[in-house]
């Protein structure tokens, strides 16, 4: 046992008491950490369900409307259209902390404010279901930014999730019960040393009373 490897002083004991003190806040801290952390990662679970569901609809609507594009052009009427993208998204990368955690925050910024800058081909030899395409995925930019954003979060924060757990737990289960172990032992000690004195001191006595006891009759 390690509470035995430990000298049984006073000293000892005050200090493993503190370190007894000061592992029990940090367990009750950990696990409030913990358990806003699961609050927080369940809403965002919810919402990134939300926004797969909602990407992934209009993804399926776009392919459609690309399907039914390429089936009323042919394909290198359809190809010179979209080969020179007319519209530029910039990407900028930030982040917030939420419960020591990193959560990245995504910003973009187009290159001009006009909506009708999505199309980069005239109107005159293109069907309108690629135009309903290209607006379907113009669309559902914004959404898929932060599908991954909030994907990306759910991951951080999984992860944070786990190592909190597994202090909490280390805590609970191994440095409070060794804290707890340890001030038994040297306290169990203490008083066994303190009875071995009185025992001596009683012994001493007796012996000094007996003498004195002989001393007297001799006198």
């Amino acid at each position: 046992m390690a509470s035995k490897q430990i000298t049984p002083t006073r000293m000892e004991l005050t200090k493993t008491k503190k370190k007894l003190v000061t592992a029990r806040r940090g367990h009750k801290l950990l696990k409030d950490k913990r358990d806003e952390l699961m609050r927080q990662f369940l809403e965002l679970v919810k919402e990134n369900m939300a926004l797969r569901q909602k990407v992934e609809a209009g993804i399926l609507s776009a392919n459609k409307n690309f399907v039914i594009a390429k089936a009323g052009m042919d394909e290198a009427t359809l190809n010179t259209a979209l080969m020179a993208p007319k519209q530029e998204v910039n990407l900028e990368v930030g982040n917030k902390n939420v419960m020591s955690v990193d959560i990245p925050v995504f910003n973009t910024k187009t290159r001009t404010a006009d909506a009708n800058d999505i199309y980069s081909y005239g109107f005159a030899f293109t069907s309108s279901d690629l135009d309903g395409a290209v607006k379907s995925l113009a669309d559902i930019l914004p959404d898929m930014l932060k599908l991954a954003e909030t994907e990306k979060a759910c991951q951080l924060m999984a992860a944070e999730i786990e190592k909190t757990r597994r202090r909490v737990n280390a805590l609970e289960h191994v440095t409070i019960p060794e804290a707890q172990e340890t001030i038994k032992y040297i306290t169990m000690k203490l008083d066994e040393n303190e009875r071995s004195s009185q025992i001596r001191l009683m012994k001493v006595k007796d012996m000094m009373l007996e003498e004195a006891h002989h001393y007297s009759e001799r006198a």
